[in-house]
């Protein structure tokens, strides 16, 4: 073989060793991270969510409906007094009839038969971020009103607020844990390139972990004068979850 030929050849076979060389080396070029991280924040709560609700019974069904609608009035009256920012939401308005426990629910044609009395009631939402005047304000409505539930929680403004630190939170952590990893693989931290970062953990990493501290209250007798009472507000805590892809050459 002619020596230009031999050379030729020679050149065609370094040329794509060496790109095949390269092509491996970009392939294999830097280490690619997942990183999780978290933030938490708290935040004392600031409005509170009263359920109240009235239960009237009577053999005459118009007479219980009578009873409930003009405690549910002069209960509602009551709140508005004590507490004139207060929101309040009527719902769950109910009427069935009450049958002795060991006599057999009447069939279709004959509804009346066996039938003691009837069950009226009503419940009410009330919201409000008064809590300094919520023991009294309680207390007046409970003369009238029975207290079902109370939970407390934050407003749609301080939630807004607390979520903005929760993710400022999350991204300080992160940027703690990329330095972190950094120092154990002995790379430096400024060659780290973040390259995807999924807040809430959201994609394949996702978790749901998110607690909110709240205080619960259950059960109240009606009864003509109610002491007022104790009320906590306790604290909301939120939590962001994020994960990054970190790459380091």
């Amino acid at each position: 073989m002619p020596l230009g030929k031999h050379l030729a050849v020679l050149l065609w076979v370094v040329m794509t060793s060496s790109g095949a060389l390269a092509q491996t080396a970009s392939q294999n070029t830097g280490t690619l991270v997942v990183i999780p991280a978290v933030g938490e924040v708290r935040q004392a709560n600031d409005e509170v969510t009263i359920n109240f609700m009235i239960e009237e019974q009577d053999k005459e069904k118009t007479a219980a409906a009578s009873r409930v609608n003009q405690k549910m009035k002069q209960g509602i009256d009551v709140i508005k007094k004590e507490d004139p920012q207060a929101r309040l939401k009527s719902f769950g308005y109910y009427t069935y009839a009450v049958y002795p426990e060991d006599m057999p629910r009447p069939n279709a044609g004959n509804k009346s038969k066996g039938l003691v009395s009837w069950r009226v009631g009503q419940y009410l939402e009330v919201k409000t971020s008064n809590l300094g005047q919520l023991p009294k304000t309680v207390a007046a409505a409970q003369r009238l009103l029975a207290l079902n539930g109370l939970q407390f929680g934050l407003s749609t403004e301080a939630a807004r607020k607390l979520d903005e630190k929760r993710i400022e939170a999350a991204y300080r952590n992160l940027m703690d844990r990329i330095s972190f990893v950094a120092k154990a693989m002995g790379r430096n931290t400024k060659d780290a390139v973040t390259e995807t970062i999924d807040l809430e953990a959201s994609g394949a990493y996702a978790r749901e972990d998110m607690r909110a501290s709240m205080a619960m209250a259950k059960g109240a007798e009606m009864k003509p004068q109610v002491e007022e009472p104790s009320f906590e507000p306790g604290e909301t805590a939120l939590e962001m979850r994020l994960v990054a892809k970190v790459r380091f050459p």
